[in-house]
């Protein structure tokens, strides 16, 4: 086992940067997901770390061995690729054995390895198969194995589900993170999907064309973002980003108006008329239904950090056990206000259709302000 450093590594291809300055550490034994949308130059960090790409600038230690200069195959790292890469005309044994046979390991070991492998990931009984014989979930157990049965310093998984089924992912995943739990071996894992990344990180890092938007635990990264990026590529549904203007310790969103908390007002010291982007998780609002006196909810919202908001509902989407609504704000005008959409939850036993006016409240307790052009966070 081993710790992977970076400091300042870029990697320019035709003049055109792929990723800069990046800088992180992966302690011994850790899990750490490389998170971002396609083309934020995730695969590329990975690749450095491999020694399958060369980096324009920086250096880059493994177990505290500089390697910049050290070809791939000298760096004791296992990489695990979407495809699978298995080969096509060997047994899974002999796909499992390769890499050892390679390394020119005593027979005896290579049999003893590739059994307890096989064993660990419950392919023991699909030895004499060949890879066009095995399931998508079986040929990715394959080269799971393949990288374990080395027994590397790091290892390191380039997007290693996204092949599969949506069960088969779940599956996989879990038994992904049992493993690890059990081999201890330092983990590099890139993904776009964020599920995989809350569930499987100790640590995520946040990338965005190219550069690190924010390294932390994978809870610390959903509360606390950095910036707008970071707010809406977690969480699903995504966080809502509504434009708010200020004045006189209110917050106006088109011809709607709720109190800014003091909280708020105090740690982003706004001006009049200046305007912010807020942010609030479906999870955060809560539907306002008839039966509650509108004029007693409206005094309350004025005294506690709530928000009441008037929408139009436009999409209702069955989910199982809730339904997830996508409305708009509901004002008479063609403004971008109205086109701002809300995402929100509701108990499966209450019956909207699109069309429907509906009032909305929002727990301002756990609102974060952005800065509408930068996005940077201003609270919170």
């Amino acid at each position: 086992m081993a710790n992977v450093r970076l400091e300042k590594i870029n990697r320019i291809y035709n003049n055109v940067t792929a990723i800069e300055d990046i800088s992180f550490e992966v302690p011994d034994g850790e899990f750490w997901v490389l998170l971002g949308p396609s083309g934020c130059g995730k695969s590329t960090i990975l690749r450095t770390i491999a020694g399958l790409e060369t980096a324009t600038s920086g250096n880059l230690y493994i177990n505290n061995r500089l390697v910049n200069e050290i070809p791939a195959r000298q760096r004791d790292v296992a990489m695990v690729f979407q495809n699978y890469a298995l080969y096509p005309h060997m047994s899974v044994a002999e796909n499992l054995a390769f890499g050892l046979k390679m390394r020119q390991i005593e027979p005896q070991i290579i049999q003893e390895r590739v059994h307890k492998v096989a064993r660990s990931l419950s392919i023991d009984r699909l030895l004499n198969r060949k890879p066009k014989q095995l399931s998508g979930g079986q040929q990715q157990r394959v080269a799971l194995g393949r990288a374990i049965v080395r027994e590397p310093q790091v290892f390191l998984l380039d997007e290693p589900l996204s092949n599969l089924d949506a069960q088969l992912r779940d599956d996989t995943r879990a038994e992904l993170k049992k493993l690890h739990q059990r081999l201890n071996i330092t983990t590099v894992y890139v993904t776009h999907d964020q599920t995989e990344a809350m569930t499987l990180a100790d640590k995520i890092v946040v990338l965005d064309q190219g550069k690190i938007q924010q390294i932390g635990d994978p809870q610390t990264v959903y509360a606390q973002p950095k910036n707008q990026m970071v707010a809406t590529f977690l969480g699903n549904p995504p966080m809502n980003i509504l434009p708010v203007t200020y004045g006189n310790s209110i917050f106006w969103i088109a011809n709607q108006s709720f109190n800014c908390p003091l909280e708020i007002q105090e740690k982003i010291n706004p001006k009049d008329r200046e305007s912010f982007n807020l942010g609030i998780r479906p999870e955060h609002i809560e539907l306002v239904t008839s039966n509650v006196n509108q004029q007693n909810l409206q005094l309350d919202s004025r005294k506690s950090n709530q928000a009441l908001l008037s929408v139009e509902v436009d999409v209702i989407e069955p989910l199982g056990r809730e339904i997830l609504v996508r409305a708009s704000l509901s004002v008479s005008d063609n403004s971008e206000f109205s086109q701002t959409v809300i995402q929100f939850l509701t108990p499966v036993e209450i019956r909207l259709k699109p069309g429907d006016r509906i009032s909305i409240k929002l727990d301002l307790n756990h609102a974060i302000v952005f800065a509408p052009q930068t996005g940077e966070t201003l609270y919170a």
